[in-house]
């Protein structure tokens, strides 16, 4: 499989088939997903397709175009680096007057907490196989938010599931 079909996959199993995040399946189910894969190999080609990404989402209709997942498999590996870059894409958000109109969520084969353990199982919550910006609609977020009961708790139920499943169910779900 390629990266996109990767995490596809990923999102189709784990974020979907665990409920790990009760809005995906919407989007997903409507085809309002953009799947892009970025072919940067350092941060500032990272930056210009994240910008690239930005203008597109915030122009396109919301019922064809909800979010974007940009997945860059090349650059920003190593975790450290990847979390020093959500700061550059705060950044760009700002600066491009789209702060408070779009976000940046972010996912990463290494994922982890701050003050968790390496090998949590909770930091699966946000692992995915390949590091993924995930430009998101505030809008949509502040719709999907109030059409879920007790949306404040979704972390500590995605723990508990994630607790329950262990890690080897966790690589079960992505085993052929």
């Amino acid at each position: 499989m390629n990266p996109i079909e990767e995490t596809r996959h990923w999102l189709e199993a784990a974020v979907i088939g665990l409920n790990l995040c009760p809005f995906a399946k919407s989007v997903h189910g409507k085809g309002q997903i953009r799947w892009v894969l970025s072919e940067a190999r350092d941060s500032g080609a990272l930056l210009a397709d994240l910008v690239r990404e930005l203008h597109f989402l915030a122009a396109a209709d919301p019922q064809a175009v909800d979010t974007t997942l940009l997945v860059h498999p090349q650059v920003l590996t190593d975790f450290l680096d990847f979390n020093d870059f959500l700061d550059v894409a705060d950044a760009a958000l700002v600066e491009l007057g789209l702060d408070g109109t779009l976000q940046v969520a972010s996912f990463h084969p290494q994922y982890q907490f701050a003050d968790s353990a390496p090998g949590d199982i909770g930091n699966h919550t946000n692992r995915s196989p390949h590091p993924t910006l995930h430009l998101l609609r505030e809008a949509s977020i502040e719709r999907a938010v109030a059409s879920v009961p007790d949306a404040a708790s979704i972390y500590e139920r995605n723990v508990e599931t994630l607790q329950r499943l262990g890690h080897a169910g966790w690589r079960a779900l992505f085993e052929p």
